[in-house]
């Protein structure tokens, strides 16, 4: 969320992979054209890979399999760009900055096969290669890339990181992370750490669940899964979680648009665990788009009292509304307006819970966002931090003595996450940490959960990077 382009007072009631090798050319054409048209224009335009992938998969009406595949390539060839240029380089006689942007495109994902994937057989990668260059361009093209890929081939054995690299380089170019980040996490975690964390973000994500327990229970839904032959298992992390294997888009399966379930991280579904919002209370969820906090909100609060869902964003309304409406939630009301402004909107001491699932750099979702290492920097960590702190001082002022306050962040930022709580609290000695409610933080550090703070890292439960802080309002001394 920004603090700019600020829109006042607007309100709203929500309503009540991969295939096998003896796939025909034809079929890995798709799927590696498809992951190439998203490449280019991550590459050309900085715009979201996930966004772009889902885009792209929907207007080529991909089968599954084909699908997996086309995500694999786009998220592997993202995640791994510096290490795949840094072996490229060698090859390409003129550098890669100049080849035109599909054509490196095409090199960094024909690499990305015949490197780091075993299944899909070396000429076949050469040949759709050539093809996509004969199609797109010219001979010229065509015979550059053949050349490039068959002298990969011949050297691939041999092709290795420098022996002599400090942890930096070593960690950057090994895990493919840009050297600042890698620098900056070392200074705050360690170099073991740090590498533990790189790692984790190049293994693609679990696709997690969550019980609607308005509708059913965790153990319900299990069994429902089952039923339609879905295998599924019980998070280990999050009491409502559910991991799925191998289901597809869950978001076509039919309990999905009946309420059953909503598709949410794990670690995201820690937030509304420690808000533990009880029915009938007033809720303020500050940055709330696209809902699936306040959705497990209302559906913990039984669907009584109120949530307001607030963001900056007109468009991203609608993406609440509609999980309001597909979960069958009424007491949720959303709100177009800047968080730093609502401190005008409402009265002081109005709510009895507050989550503030506040802006961030992001860098706990790499695994499902691989562009974003490469597009942030690091000046802008301290815009954000800024941007968080002017929100934290307007929105604690809503809370009722004894309520409690729940900050999060999807980053494993020191300066975003315990160095904001520990700056706010300085300043506000009427707000203390309170303890995360164990029972639902039993897999995570117990001296962490009774201390109010925690920061889940993505190597731990091969969920998201995630932190969240409970604050509690002392109550007014007599």
């Amino acid at each position: 969320m920004s603090t700019t382009n600020r829109t006042h007072g607007k309100t709203h009631k929500a309503a009540t992979a991969s295939p096998s090798a003896a796939k025909s050319s034809a079929v890995r054409h798709s799927a590696r054209e498809a992951a190439l048209d998203v490449l280019v224009r991550v590459e050309e335009n900085q715009a979201y890979s996930n966004l772009l992938l889902n885009q792209v998969l929907q207007k080529h009406a991909l089968p599954r399999a084909d699908a997996g595949l086309a995500t694999e390539l786009v998220y592997g060839t993202i995640g791994r760009k510096n290490t795949i240029d840094f072996f490229l380089e060698r090859f390409v006689s003129k550098g890669l900055a100049k080849l035109e942007p599909w054509v490196r495109c095409l090199l960094r994902l024909s690499f990305y096969q015949l490197y780091y994937l075993d299944r899909i057989p070396d000429h076949a990668v050469v040949s759709e290669a050539v093809n996509i260059a004969k199609r797109r361009g010219h001979q010229g093209i065509s015979g550059m890339v053949n050349g490039v890929l068959r002298a990969v081939l011949r050297s691939k054995a041999e092709l290795a990181l420098p022996a002599a690299l400090g942890d930096v380089k070593r960690i950057a170019l090994g895990h493919s992370h840009p050297e600042w980040l890698v620098r900056r996490w070392i200074r705050q975690l360690g170099a073991e750490l740090t590498e533990q964390i790189c790692a984790a973000n190049n293994v693609p994500p679990h696709v997690s669940i969550r019980a609607n327990a308005r509708r059913l229970s965790r153990a319900e839904l299990l069994r429902q899964l089952e039923a339609a032959d879905i295998r599924a298992e019980a998070s280990l992390l999050a009491p409502a979680g559910v991991l799925v294997h191998g289901a597809g888009n869950m978001a076509l399966v039919p309990g999905f648009g009946h309420g059953d379930f909503s598709i949410q991280d794990e670690s995201s579904m820690l937030v509304a665990e420690a808000l533990d919002p009880r029915p009938g209370m007033t809720v303020l969820d500050c940055c709330a788009a696209p809902g699936g906090k306040t959705a497990h909100i209302a559906e913990k609060m039984g669907d009584t009292g109120k949530i307001w869902a607030c963001d900056l964003h007109e468009h991203k309304r609608k993406l609440i509304d509609d999980q309001a409406e597909r979960l069958g939630l009424s007491s949720i009301e959303t709100l177009v307006m800047d968080a730093t402004e609502l401190d005008r909107h409402f009265a002081p001491a109005s709510f009895d819970r507050i989550l503030l699932d506040a802006p961030c750099s992001g860098f706990g979702v790499i695994r499902r966002k691989p562009d974003l290492k490469w597009a942030k920097q690091e000046a802008e960590i301290a815009a954000i931090a800024a941007t968080q702190h002017a929100i934290l001082e307007r929105v604690h002022r809503l809370l009722k003595p004894g309520g409690v306050l729940v900050y999060s962040t999807c980053t494993i930022e020191h300066e975003e996450n315990a160095g904001m709580i520990e700056r706010f609290l300085a300043d506000h000695p009427e707000f203390e940490l309170a303890p995360l409610p164990a029972e639902a933080f039993g897999a995570v550090d117990p001296a962490a959960v009774q201390a109010g703070m925690v920061q889940i890292l993505p190597q731990q439960f091969h969920s998201d990077g995630f932190f969240i802080a409970r604050l509690r309002k002392r109550e007014a001394s007599s």
